[in-house]
């Protein structure tokens, strides 16, 4: 993490912010500017932490947020301690500590023993700039409230980030969800994340996600996300590499072969300027035909196809993935106009129409065929070309991207129950 004081900007200057108003219960929307608002309310962090107030956010200081990003705290049992008197000491639940510590006996605490004790919030915030920095932080969070969850690596950026996935269920029947291909379209990653947390919170309640039972979910289907397959690009996006990088002054470089196109705003493709949605082996050289004749020729912001289908960290950590895995059913996210495209060229996967017509209902979006320039090459071609099983391509929200956070509720709202249905939908076929 980076070292931020006053005249900071960016992404992880929003998690201090969101890390201070978590822990005052002021919850205002962060704004990204180290002012000097910010510089007090980070002073008085400090001096209650009982560590050196000087209002810049160091290595020290990061530790001590921690609890207050990731949602959880340790607590080493005492003497007379009991699951009620630890709640009510951190005002989170008795029955979020019992969830977060499986196997031990409540009424039998051991002195010394340490337990997870998660803090009364949300862990994935729908109101920051969400980069690789707040999709770490959210996913030891969730792991820690619900160790049911199974979470792991697919392989690692070109810039050495690694490529989380996480597996929520038990079933035999496997589905994928994957968002943030696209660099510019990170608002995907926390609409995949708070599916994750309500899901996970629904099967410790006993409740539903998106009408439907969630421990029937549980037990009938094993659901892997990938939120972040372009951690470099989104990092770039939303401010996390620092303009005087020498990664930045690399892609800016690229950027200037395109400079019809906002940089860094309209940036879409990996740190390498390869557009990873046209990277698998569907029809790609379809897809470089199509690409070259509309100009894109070289690295760039987007819509570059590479030197060879899979020739990117990314993208074969994503197809590697897919391949030792069996999935019935997977969805790509995207952000480009509120419909869902189902078809692979003329393969339709049987009950593919009639799944997506269902995702169509319990969303609101359209069910389209992908338009020509954009027919080859993406993942879910890829899947249905080579699986003959049903694969889509939901394009969430509506805009130019990046779209504002200002719509993540609007977005998420739309698909909690498409999300839901999809995790079986395979299953009927």
């Amino acid at each position: 993490m980076k070292v931020l004081k006053i005249g900071s900007r960016g992404p992880q200057t929003e998690l201090v912010q969101l890390a201070l108003s978590r822990r005052d219960g002021s919850m205002d929307a962060p704004d990204g500017i180290y002012g000097p608002e910010t510089r007090r309310r980070v002073t008085d962090f400090q001096s209650a932490e009982g560590i050196t107030a000087d209002g810049i956010v160091g290595p020290q200081t990061w530790r001590k947020m921690e609890p207050w990003l990731t949602g959880f705290v340790l607590h080493r049992v005492a003497p007379g301690d009991s699951f009620y008197k630890i709640a009510a000491k951190y005002g989170g639940s008795v029955r979020a500590i019992d969830a977060a510590n499986p196997g031990i006996d409540p009424f039998n605490l051991k002195i010394g023993s340490v337990l997870t004790v998660p803090l009364d919030f949300k862990v994935v915030p729908g109101n920051i700039s969400f980069g690789s920095a707040a999709l770490d932080y959210c996913l030891r969070g969730l792991k820690a409230r619900y160790p049911f969850l199974q979470t792991g690596s697919a392989g690692y950026s070109s810039l050495g980030r690694p490529l989380h996935w996480v597996k929520i269920g038990n079933g035999e029947l496997e589905t994928f969800y994957n968002a943030a291909h696209h660099a510019n379209e990170w608002i995907t990653a926390p609409v995949l994340m708070k599916f994750l947390e309500r899901y996970a919170e629904a099967c410790v309640s006993g409740g539903e996600i998106g009408g439907r039972d969630a421990q029937t979910l549980l037990s009938r289907a094993s659901l892997y996300i990938m939120p972040m397959v372009n951690p470099d690009g989104v990092d770039l996006v939303t401010g996390d590499i620092s303009a005087g990088s020498a990664a930045f002054s690399r892609v800016r470089e690229l950027a200037a072969n395109y400079p019809e196109i906002p940089f860094p705003s309209g940036w879409k493709a990996n740190i390498n300027g390869v557009d990873l949605n046209l990277q698998y082996p569907a029809s790609w050289q379809l897809a470089k035909k199509t690409k070259f004749e509309l100009g894109y020729t070289q690295p760039g912001p987007r819509d570059y196809v590479g030197k060879a289908p899979l020739s990117q960290a990314e993208s074969r950590a994503v197809y590697d993935f897919t391949v030792k895995r069996d999935f019935s059913l997977t969805l790509s996210y995207h952000t480009q106009g509120r419909v869902i495209y189902w078809k692979y060229l003329d393969r339709e996967p049987l009950g593919s129409r009639r799944i997506g017509e269902k995702l169509s209902q319990l969303s609101g979006y359209a069910l389209e065929l992908t338009p020509p320039e954009s027919a080859y090459a993406g993942y879910k071609d890829w899947f249905i070309g080579d699986y003959n099983r049903p694969g889509y391509t939901i394009e969430a929200g509506i805009g130019e991207s990046p779209l504002p956070i200002s719509q993540f509720d609007e977005i998420y709202a739309a698909n909690e129950a498409l999300l839901s249905y999809a995790i079986t939908a395979a299953e009927d076929n």
